[in-house]
């Protein structure tokens, strides 16, 4: 999950607790996977006129927090508590605490699937009290180990904190931010994306590269990545402060240049092969793309619509990266060969499907199956996580090793 040169993990003793409480990517994955498919299922059931929810938020505006701040920051939690031990040396989250900061998660989401009972605020505060104990975890375990260089993913996670205060808030006519919360949330995970999987996809490369014929190899980290990274922020804050705006068009272009011909330095062509190492630079492939649609779509005359923009970001980045992600570290960290196997590959074609005939649908409103593609294929892509990959979660490391 890390690059080569971080510190190892100690060797860990085996806990009493079941393995899904070894490590943060057991429960964290897991759930996000289920998330993103029973989240997905539900909103097609309400788009067909089948109610299903007893949500405050609208259909759509839950269909939006719950893919934002249930599947996606899931899988960020998994990430990260797994990831933290590595960059610190420290001993994982596990056990207990591992157990409470899951059930808060799923509180969460039922809270939210039955706030017009519960109540707006109480199913806030219950919503709002997971990303505040998972802030303060992962803070307190990168200040023990001294890790300076990964402090700022504390500030990304509190930015998170307050994107979902902000949809609160509106939801709950208490304040109007003009939809700035959602905007927010999807800004920090694509930034997230530019800092994470801008080290891990050329590194992930590189290693996979260095093992076959001679090459060009990904281009190390250098100015053109700072570059980027610093046009990726103002862009995205342009769009979040300034929607609409000729400084958040003329960012979010600029940006999209910066991003593409970073991806091309990382020389994924060469990785067609392996479908592990390929699909990360896929998913790479669509903040560029997200990017140039988002530029498309600001103004009054736009000739693309932003929900197709951002879902180029959002089912298109984050949920192919998010996939890719999940199933290298849940490979890797349960003992298993770095190898997609035919079902991988599967799931792989299926989140790209999903993500293709999505942006299609907005481009193409007329063709109404394209909508019901996407929707179906995300399901399988993702139920075809949960079965391939959750007995793995589920169960100790193959080796006997912990974790």
């Amino acid at each position: 999950m890390t690059a080569a040169g971080h510190t190892p993990i100690p060797r860990l003793r085996r806990h009493a607790g079941a393995a899904v409480l070894g490590y943060g990517f057991r429960p964290f994955f897991l759930l996000s996977g289920l998330s993103a498919a029973i989240v997905l299922a539900v909103w097609l059931a309400e788009l067909a006129g089948i109610p299903v929810l007893d949500s405050r938020f609208s259909p759509l505006d839950w269909h939006i927090h719950e893919m934002l701040f249930g599947f996606a920051v899931a899988a960020v939690a998994g990430f990260l508590l797994t990831a933290i031990p590595n960059w610190t040396g420290r001993l994982p989250v596990q056990g207990t605490p591992l157990a409470a900061l899951a059930l808060l998660w799923l509180a969460g989401r039922l809270a939210m699937a039955h706030s017009a009972s519960i109540g707006g605020l109480v199913a806030a505060g219950i919503d709002l009290a997971f990303l505040a104990a998972l802030i303060a975890a992962v803070a307190r375990e990168i200040v023990a180990g001294r890790n300076w260089r990964n402090l700022p993913m504390v500030g990304g996670l509190a930015a998170l904190l307050v994107a979902n205060v902000l949809m609160h808030g509106e939801t709950l006519a208490l304040i109007d931010a003009g939809g700035a919360g959602w905007r927010l949330a999807v800004a920090i995970l694509i930034l997230l994306i530019a800092l994470i999987g801008g080290r891990i996809v050329p590194s992930f490369t590189r290693n996979w590269l260095a093992k076959r014929p001679a090459g060009p190899m990904p281009a190390p980290f250098g100015r053109w990545d700072q570059l980027t990274l610093a046009g990726t922020l103002v862009a995205l804050a342009s769009w979040v402060i300034l929607p609409g705006s000729d400084t958040a068009i003329a960012a979010l272009a600029v940006a999209a240049m910066l991003n593409l011909v970073r991806l091309l330095r990382w020389q994924g062509r060469r990785t067609l092969a392996d479908p592990l190492v390929a699909v990360l630079h896929v998913g790479w492939a669509w903040v560029p793309a997200g990017f140039a649609l988002l530029a498309a779509a600001q103004g009054d005359q736009a000739p693309v619509t932003q929900s197709t923009a951002v879902h180029a970001l959002t089912a298109g980045a984050v949920g192919t990266m998010i996939l890719a992600v999940m199933t290298r570290a849940t490979l890797g960290h349960t003992g298993r060969s770095l190898t997609a196997g035919p079902a991988t590959t599967l799931i792989y074609l299926l989140v790209t499907l999903a993500a293709l005939a999505r942006v299609a649908a907005g481009l193409w409103p007329g063709v109404q199956g394209l909508l019901w593609v996407s929707g179906f294929a995300w399901i399988g892509a993702f139920s075809g996580f949960v079965g391939v990959y959750g007995p793995m979660l589920l169960r100790p490391r193959i080796d006997g090793k912990p974790g």
